[in-house]
């Protein structure tokens, strides 16, 4: 039985969604009498889980790692959904009082969904593995410590656990209000119902689909194998190819980007997701941010002011340097206690950052200050008027078709916040030589979390766009507790990665109350999806740094070896500069980037005066409200490691799709929009493991001229005078 609004009240404000691409996109029926805590969903969901957490773990430890999305498990879970539905017995059995069937009917749409949400439980936005894993490697293949697998696999449940409780406060805020329209959900909308819903036109969404996801993966070999080069285009390099200067303004991937293209999609979606599911406005957002700095506060201040004497080091690095420009030598100042060698690291001196890395950690300071105002400025009054409200005023129409379903008890969020806390805090105390974080610090972490989840939710909800927490733990903590590296990376951890996971549960709850799942069905996939994930993740990282001899040391490896720990290093060298040396060193009296700080005023001041303006100017206040300093302040928070050709691609795809193609082509656009950024990140995610498997991982690799990256070698230079490094002429 279909639920539908009345068609008289279709075009009522109240009635239906606000958000035009809502209105597009999602469907406003539903079935209740559909199954779904069935045989087939909990089979595939659990196999899956396990599955996608066993590889993406698995591959976070090699050279190139691959992360396995949500997409493909929802693209091979129709055929087998559908499959299990003719093979399976159809005779029904009673189980604790309940009648029950292995195959209550035809595979549905809402054991669909279940099942994707179910195998992505475990990885905050399909990160691929638990966040926290970082910390195990870490302290195992790094520092060469010990810690016991029994206190790994807590600290790794507990920190992706956490986030249930925050979510839990924060869902009445940002999953029914209809303004929190959430669009990474819009994607898995838009490609459930291609796959589910019948269409009586030549070019259904399904057709589309497949067509699209055929078109992906077979393009894919040509830049991901047969012809790298394609991935970044950088015509600047080779008409110049002795000039530092002229690549490192040409360099897609280490420099300014200027004229370069790519025919990679995983260099579009990359780091910054699908632009095709940014908002315009979004796009717009980033884009101005990313203009401001990487055209103009950038060059001005390398080439022009060279401030903190940025022509020593390369326009691009997020590696840690000596005053001469020589690569900093981290290990020599780790003593066996985990603490900083005040002899060595005189020796060496302080720590200097590249002009781009510097600037970078200034603006992420600025987004976290940035998102505090807009959100109380924006959305304060909103979100007090429902609290006094509790929810009595008009609800759309998903919101409506909903109250149908039996709600999740509070205390049920309660609990597990409880629980999750208490588990913690013994491993603070019975276990704080391992971990190094005091009950104190726990506490604190946790309540930065429950800070920030609610603005920076409502920053996701609005605008896909999710500021992180990362530089401002780290901070924190070490300015608390300086030479503690291990206790760093905890804090991190439990207030960033708690709040990540907040908000990734967040987003499932949207694309439930789209899609009328029963709320209390989502809660339980998504707990035990998590409590698997992090299991099965937490063996095999334990499988693997105990069998692997030197994994993630590269100057142990065998030259061919793939066990190099990419990620992790970033992550231990994270541990190093806010834990070990400690920001006072480097951001403070101590170090050269102290004048950063100011960037948290900047930040705290930039919505304020979107916001006058938008008061001052009341006939113009719709597109100014539009102007969102915490997404233009964050544009570049991916960079590094994202690249400026990930930037300019993505930006000139969003704009065509979202801007031109949904003003002058809405019906396309309403149909197939969505559908083909699924497409384009299944076919990619497939032909990428296939020629991972197939070819890379035997060594099979082509060396040819289209084989051998952009040809931008000069652009990780210095350009100051007398500067020797390897690789680069000296000026």
């Amino acid at each position: 039985m279909e639920i539908e609004h009345p068609a008289g009240r279709a075009a009522d404000e109240d009635d239906v969604s606000p958000v035009e691409q809502v209105r597009l996109t999602v469907p406003t029926t539903d079935d209740p009498t559909l199954p779904v805590w069935t045989f087939r969903m909990w089979t595939m969901g659990f196999i899956s889980c396990a599955l996608l957490s066993f590889v993406n773990q698995f591959f976070a430890y090699r050279s190139e790692p691959i992360v396995i999305s949500q997409i493909t498990i929802q693209v091979a879970a129709l055929p087998i959904g559908h499959l299990m539905a003719r093979v399976l017995p159809e005779k029904k059995f009673r189980l604790f009082g309940r009648e029950c069937s292995l195959n209550p009917g035809p595979f549905n749409v809402k054991e669909h969904v279940l099942i994707s949400i179910f195998a992505n439980a475990g990885a905050a936005f399909g990160g691929g593995n638990a966040y926290a894993i970082g910390i195990i490697t870490i302290i195992k293949a790094f520092y060469k410590r010990n810690i016991s697998f029994v206190t790994s696999l807590l600290l790794i449940i507990t920190t992706q656990v956490l986030g249930y409780g925050w979510a839990g406060l924060m869902r009445k805020y940002v999953v029914e209000p209809a303004h929190m329209w959430w669009p990474q959900s819009l994607v898995q909308v838009s490609l459930m119902r291609a796959m589910h819903e019948k269409e009586r036109r030549r070019m259904t969404r399904g057709k589309f689909f497949l067509i699209a996801l055929i078109c992906s993966f077979a393009w894919y070999i040509v830049p991901g194998y047969l012809f790298p080069t394609l991935t970044a285009i950088s015509w600047v390099c080779w008409v110049y190819p002795k000039s530092i200067t002229m690549q490192q303004i040409g360099s897609g991937l280490n420099g300014l980007g200027v004229g370069a293209f790519t025919l990679d999609w995983s260099v579009v979606a990359s780091f910054l997701g699908s632009p095709l599911v940014s908002p315009f406005f979004a796009t717009a957002n980033v884009f101005v941010g990313y203009i401001v700095f990487v055209y103009g506060m950038l060059p001005i201040s390398y080439w022009v002011l060279n401030l903190y004497n940025a022509s020593t080091f390369p326009l691009f690095s997020n590696d840690l340097y000596t005053g001469s420009g020589q690569l900093y030598n981290i290990s020599a100042i780790v003593n066996d206690k985990f603490e900083i060698d005040m002899d060595a690291y005189a020796q060496q001196g302080k720590i200097h950052l590249s002009l781009f890395f510097a600037v970078s950690y200034g603006l992420g300071f600025a987004t976290i200050a940035a998102t505090l105002s807009h959100v109380i400025l924006f959305y304060g009054k909103e979100m007090c008027q429902r609290y006094k409200e509790s929810f009595k005023g008009k609800p759309d129409v998903h919101t409506r078709l909903m109250r149908r379903y039996e709600d999740i008890p509070n205390w049920w969020f309660y609990l597990l916040l409880a629980a999750s806390m208490a588990v913690s805090l013994v491993l603070c105390t019975v276990f704080k030589e391992e971990i190094q974080l005091p009950w104190w610090g726990l506490l604190l972490a946790c309540v930065m979390a429950f800070i920030f989840t609610l603005p920076i939710s409502v920053i996701t909800a609005t605008t896909n766009t999710t500021p992180g927490l990362n530089i401002i733990t780290e901070y924190c903590l070490g300015l608390i507790m300086p030479g503690k590296p291990i206790a760093n990376v905890c804090f991190k951890v439990y207030g960033y990665m708690s709040m990540n996971q907040a908000v990734s549960f967040l987003t499932d709850f949207k694309l439930g109350h789209y899609m009328k799942i029963p709320p209390r069905s989502m809660f339980l996939v998504q707990f035990v999806g998590t409590i698997v994930a992090s299991s099965v993740n937490t063996v095999v990282a334990w499988w693997l740094l105990t069998t692997v001899p030197h994994i993630c040391e590269k100057d142990q490896l065998p030259e061919s070896s793939p066990w190099t720990c990419p990620g992790d290093h970033v992550f231990f060298d994270a541990s190093v500069i806010w834990g070990l040396v400690g920001p006072r060193r480097i951001f403070g009296p101590l170090g050269y980037y102290n004048a950063l700080n100011w960037f948290f005023l900047v930040g705290l001041a930039g919505p304020v005066i979107v916001w006058l303006f938008a008061r001052a100017l009341p006939r113009h206040a719709g597109w100014i409200s539009l102007i969102n300093m915490p997404v233009i302040l964050g544009a570049t928070a991916m960079m590094p490691p994202a690249s400026a050709l990930n930037y300019t691609a993505w930006c000139f795809v969003g704009t065509v799709f979202n801007f031109f193609v949904f003003r002058y082509r809405k019906g396309w656009w309403k149909r197939y929009n969505y559908v083909l950024s699924a497409a384009m990140d299944g076919g990619v995610a497939i032909m990428g493991v296939l020629i991972y498997f197939a070819l890379s991982s035997e060594g099979n690799q082509l060396d040819w001229w289209g084989s051998r990256g952009e040809y931008c070698d000069l652009a990780t230079c210095p350009t100051a005078k007398g500067v020797l490094v390897d690789g680069c002429p000296v000026l």
